[in-house]
């Protein structure tokens, strides 16, 4: 049964139309068109870093990462378990071994504790995860790679336009990844970037996205013969996604605005329940709420809210279960660790409906099943 009220809808307007209908009219450079070069300076420019390398997705983003930062076997890389599974798989992806860290309870971000503990001679990079749109304590990770030596890689899948103290999330590593899946604060249906001050890393970014040809996105516009100077990959953006993400950049600011304009909505209702805890804003923090993450009491609670809603035909889903607990990763050796907060959390975590159009009837709706579910359990 569709949900009368989905957890999220894609974001759009007649310029988003417009932009790519104009890519499929003209007849040509579907691929490689110039419009990829100019969603990679937008976002370079809104995030505030001098590069931004698009790709196909954040996953084959992340994959290029590892690859440019030289991580491989038998490298250490600290994750959350507490993510997408893209985070976790990446350094697999070049026979590194993702080691899980716990994360504390208020941002669901790496607990620099924790972090810290996780730490051998093997380790040489931390990712982490700034979730549902609100910063990790990424000042503290920060410098816990600085002490180290080790390269922070940030996930910012889900957070382009928040802010740490008046600084951009994605700003603060050796690197960040960008998605641009279709609920994310700005889709190009799939899609990905990394961003980074780098301008070698950049280089070789370019190089892995487009099999390792030299002259980047030249192939189709040169009648010259190409050059292959390293292994890569064919994990480029087609200019159709671009030119919607460019489209869609435009008005970041915008779509953030509603969002937070929403949340405050849900927030300031649902504040006055004894039985959830709608999500926070620390001081000195920017959330773009691209997530709207409750915590319940406990399990049994949360399932409970969750059958309500769904039998009002509102839709709700838990954002993140455990990746350390998943078939694959607890048959994987050296994976067997304790994460108490992480299993806690992902036990009593529902995030809620919140996107850009939603009407206020929706709003309401929400807010009235939500509060309303506590009534109908007692009866």
């Amino acid at each position: 049964m569709t949900p009368n009220i989905p957890l999220f809808k894609t974001y759009s307007d007649q310029d988003d139309v417009k932009a790519v209908a104009d890519i499929i009219e003209r007849g040509t450079y579907w691929a490689d068109g110039p419009e990829i070069e100019m969603f990679e300076k937008a976002i370079a420019e809104y995030v505030g870093q001098k590069h931004a390398i698009t790709f196909n997705n954040g996953t084959s983003a992340l994959h290029a990462l590892m690859l440019v930062c030289g991580i491989g076997p038998g490298d250490e890389v600290i994750v959350p378990s507490f993510t997408f599974i893209s985070t976790a798989n990446a350094p697999l992806f070049t026979g590194a071994i993702p080691v899980f860290a716990d994360i504390e309870p208020v941002t669901y971000g790496l607990d620099p504790v924790d972090v810290v503990n996780r730490i051998t001679d093997r380790t040489k990079a931390i990712i982490p995860v700034h979730y549902a749109g609100h910063p990790c304590q990424i000042g503290e990770l920060k410098d816990i790679a600085s002490d180290h030596g080790l390269l922070l890689l940030e996930d910012a899948a889900e957070s382009m336009g928040s802010k740490f103290n008046g600084k951009m999330t994605g700003t603060f590593g050796d690197a960040s990844m960008f998605s641009f899946c279709q609920n994310k604060v700005i889709s190009t249906g799939e899609g990905g970037a990394i961003a980074t001050n780098d301008e070698e890393m950049a280089e070789k970014l370019r190089l892995i996205k487009s099999h390792g040809r030299s002259g980047g996105s030249k192939y189709f516009t040169s009648s010259g013969p190409p050059d292959y100077i390293s292994l890569g990959y064919n994990f480029r953006m087609p200019t159709i996604c671009a030119a919607l993400g460019l489209s869609q950049i435009k008005k970041i600011e915008k779509i953030i605005e509603k969002r937070r304009y929403i949340a405050e909505k849900l927030t300031a209702s649902l504040s006055e329940l004894d039985y959830i805890k709608p999500p926070k804003e620390l001081d000195g923090c920017r959330h773009v709420y691209q997530l709207y993450t409750t915590q319940m009491d406990d399990n049994k609670e949360r399932e409970g809210l969750r059958k309500h809603l769904v039998d009002k035909g509102i839709m709700s889903k838990v954002y993140f279960d455990p990746i350390h607990l998943t078939e694959f990763y607890k048959g994987r050796e050296g994976h067997e660790t304790s994460l108490p907060v992480t299993e806690d959390m992902a036990n009593r975590v529902l995030t809620l409906p919140l996107y850009p159009g939603m009407e206020e009837l929706e709003i309401e709706t929400l807010i009235n099943q939500v509060q309303s579910y506590r009534g109908e359990i007692s009866r």
